[in-house]
């Protein structure tokens, strides 16, 4: 028995439908035969009605002064030594040394390319260009660079 190209289509778009429900079910970790784990029971109607209190911010605690210096150590890695040394201590191949820099500096030098006022520059070199997208890791740079 033939079937009309017609029957064919309606069996092939079927399947089509039939499989990417499959694979979005199983996309959503849903099935059939075992309920999520994960989603809480159906709230009463009476609760269901009155709107939902808003969720707790998540209050992360700030870092430690350990956390800081760790994280002032890769930026000072990542961003810093090619031009001072790895070691901040000792004078690099462009730039200083920078043990011991305040916040106050590295906010003049990193962010706008400047020197605080009243500040006498190591070197009188204006090589250094603002890194603006430091800005977040300046507090843990000083404090990486304050522990030496």
């Amino acid at each position: 028995m033939r079937q009309s190209q017609c029957e064919r289509g309606r069996r092939s778009r079927g399947a089509t439908v039939l499989t990417a429900l499959l694979g979005l079910s199983l996309a959503s970790g849903c099935s059939e035969e075992e309920p999520s784990k994960s989603a809480p029971p159906a709230a009463p109607a009476s609760e269901a009605d009155s709107p939902a209190p808003a969720p707790q911010a998540a209050q992360t605690p700030p870092p430690t002064q350990a956390e800081l210096v760790q994280i002032g150590r890769s930026t000072y890695n990542a961003n810093c030594i090619a031009c001072h040394a790895i070691d901040p201590t000792i004078d690099g191949a462009l730039g200083p040394a920078v043990a011991g820099s305040s916040l106050e500096l590295l906010e003049a030098r990193v962010l706008r390319g400047e020197y605080p006022a009243g500040y006498t520059p190591k070197r009188p070199s204006r090589v250094m260009v603002p890194l603006p997208h430091l800005k977040g890791k300046l507090p843990a740079l000083a404090a990486y660079l304050q522990s030496l």
